[in-house]
């Protein structure tokens, strides 16, 4: 067999090569993370690839075009040959339509109701006033909503398309058809034109006035008017502590008694770096943090950084050795010789169940049980936020992050607010600028304002090793060039996954089931990623179902889970309390505050929570 030997295209001298080996260039190493961002650009190959890209994403709000039309050339090639689908498709059309045109012909017939031929569905709450079951109106909602279940099952049920393409494609007509929705637009809203004909118009100066005030802040890079009622420190993240440690990623707060005795086994909660820490902590009357205390905890939190460009090449693997690792022996001389409760949110439940895995490996025993919040620690079926993540998505993604060395907040909080156009985008466009009312501030939405970046190095390995790869849970995963497994972790685990979750879907979470091998109890609350996880226990309206797997117990599935587990109303957090309580030793006195020298550094919030 021939071996063709592949010189390298270069004016220097071509070394002397080997004929049977192959060619690999060579990838330049990492430079300290302080270096400037032009000089790491300088290195990364196809710099004007790159370059272009960024610029393009600009324009397409992060969304890589190359991903859309991909899919959107899968699903009309293999509609294209499949007549029969096609005709099924055209029959809908047409049977649509005449039931359609027999309900106009009756509109003023008395024995004619409304919704007649197809009635929104219980959480569309685009057509849920009254003003919509009048005549015209009413029809004009059902054509909208008989277009929209006929693009569902035109871009939906083709053979041959994959999976994530068909997603896509069904996710983008999705969004152009609640942009075209009757009620984004004020002729075709009776809700507004009822407001416009009883305050002579002045809704519209006021929707005026909304957007103006809105786009300024916008270009002023300003937060939302409801930031200016919710400090951080004052009227949230307002819980009293200490921040205890300090290193170039996390500050540690410790958190004061509030009780004159304390459990034993402090708490550590883990939030997720792509918000700021007090979701947790909001507040007084909704703060998780205040809770535990008040439960007779002693709790610590870690407040993340938010990185910039000399972040670049921060990594995922130093969230973890600088995250937790590092609070886990800040805290060790505080509560010496103790177990700790580690709690984890989102992504810093992800990281808390790598370190979890890693520290079982290493025979580290210092966790005593472990909580994850709306955490996946599988990635096959996390909900539609896969839909931005695809080989041709993410190469987009590091491109535009290549060039600032960071995920901006901008093209994060497009992505999340795409998951629910209606909710988010567009049931705001008709109460702010339609009906001319401000929406009523809140501390959730100060806090969701409050926004944080990414690195560069960091965001792409979580992409590419979790979200592509799935390593964690296939078992590829490696921390310090040895791999780790989930099913080494033995310790008691508390899992909570919320009804609603477009980010972490409690399916998903609920994988967790078959990964460790671990007395497991887990709870499935009502509402969604954020709101679901802050449910105080006097907030009306929650409820949720939980059930205990011990480690040897066979594996129930989420259905079968769903049918078995016991309905309980009210919140969650006096449940997961007593599981805590009875996984904790006696009450004694608390521990002191920090160890050493700790007055050079900020009481909580911190300094950290403020950049």
């Amino acid at each position: 067999m021939n071996v063709v030997q592949i010189l390298p295209r270069s004016e220097q001298p071509a070394p002397v090569l080997d004929s049977a080996v192959d060619v690999v260039p060579s990838v330049p190493r990492a430079e300290p993370a302080g270096e400037e961002p032009a000089v790491k650009q300088a290195l990364e190959p196809y710099p004007i690839d790159r370059t272009f890209h960024a610029i393009l994403a600009r324009f397409t709000g992060g969304l890589s075009p190359a991903a859309l039309l991909l899919a959107w050339l899968d699903w009309s090639c293999h509609l294209a040959v499949a007549p029969q689908r096609r005709m099924e498709i055209a029959n809908n059309a047409i049977r649509d339509s005449a039931r359609l045109l027999d309900a106009a012909a009756h509109t003023t017939s008395p024995e004619q109701k409304p919704w007649s031929v197809i009635r929104p569905e219980g959480r569309d709450r685009r057509f849920k006033d009254s003003q919509w079951e009048v005549a015209h109106f009413n029809i004009l909602a059902q054509a909208f909503l008989l277009g929209e279940r006929w693009w569902h099952d035109a871009t939906t049920g083709v053979r041959g398309v994959s999976r994530a393409n068909e997603a896509i494609v069904e996710f983008s007509v999705r969004q152009l058809l609640d942009m075209l929705a009757p009620s984004n637009f004020a002729m075709t809203n009776p809700k507004v034109l009822e407001k416009a004909f009883q305050s002579g118009g002045e809704n519209f100066v006021f929707g005026w006035q909304n957007w103006c005030g809105d786009l300024m802040r916008t270009l002023a890079a300003a937060r939302p008017t409801a930031s200016e009622q919710f400090v951080v420190g004052k009227t949230m993240a307002a819980s009293p502590g200490k921040v205890v440690y300090r290193n170039e990623l996390i500050e540690l707060i410790q958190y004061q008694p509030t009780t004159a005795q304390v459990r034993p086994e402090p708490v550590l909660i883990v939030p997720a770096w792509i918000m700021k820490y007090y979701i947790l902590d909001l507040s007084p009357k909704n703060s998780l943090v205040r809770y535990l205390t008040e439960q007779g905890f002693t709790v610590f939190a870690i407040s993340w950084r938010n990185p910039g460009a000399r972040d670049r090449d921060v990594a995922f693997d130093d969230y973890r050795k600088q995250g937790v690792m590092a609070a886990l022996d800040a805290i060790g001389p505080i509560v010496p010789s103790r177990k700790i409760h580690a709690l984890g949110y989102c992504l810093g439940g992800t990281l808390l169940s790598i370190a979890a895995a890693a520290m079982a490996r290493d025979g580290d025993d210092r966790l005593g049980t472990i909580t994850l919040l709306a955490a996946q620690t599988d990635f096959t079926e996390a909900g539609e936020l896969t839909l931005f993540i695809n080989e041709s998505q993410v190469a987009f993604l590091e491109d535009m992050m290549w060039q600032r060395g960071y995920l901006d907040t901008a093209q994060m909080a497009a992505a999340f607010a795409l998951l629910r156009s209606n909710d988010l985008i567009w049931s705001r466009l008709s109460h702010d600028y339609l009906m001319g009312e401000a929406s009523s501030p809140s501390d959730l939405m100060a806090w969701n304002a409050d926004a944080t970046r990414l690195p560069y190095r960091m965001h792409s390995e979580y992409l590419r090793k979790l979200f592509l790869d799935n390593d964690l849970a296939e078992g590829r995963y490696q921390v310090e060039d040895k791999s780790i497994s989930l099913s080494d972790i033995h310790t008691p685990m508390f899992v909570v996954g919320t009804l609603a979750d477009h980010v972490a879907p409690w399916r998903s979470v609920h994988k967790i089931h078959y990964q460790v091998d671990a007395d497991l109890t887990f709870l499935l609350t009502s509402g969604g990623h954020n709101a679901g996880v802050v449910a105080p226990p006097d907030e009306p309206g929650h409820s949720y179902q939980v059930m205990t797997k011990a480690a040897d117990a066979p594996y129930v599935g989420p259905d079968e889970w769903l049918k078995l587990a016991p309905h309980a109303e009210g919140s969650w957090w006096p449940e997961w309390a007593r599981w805590l309580i009875a996984k904790s030793g006696e009450l004694c006195d608390p521990p002191p505050i920090g160890n050493g020298d700790i007055d050079s550094l900020p009481d909580a919030p911190g300094d950290y929570v403020r950049t």
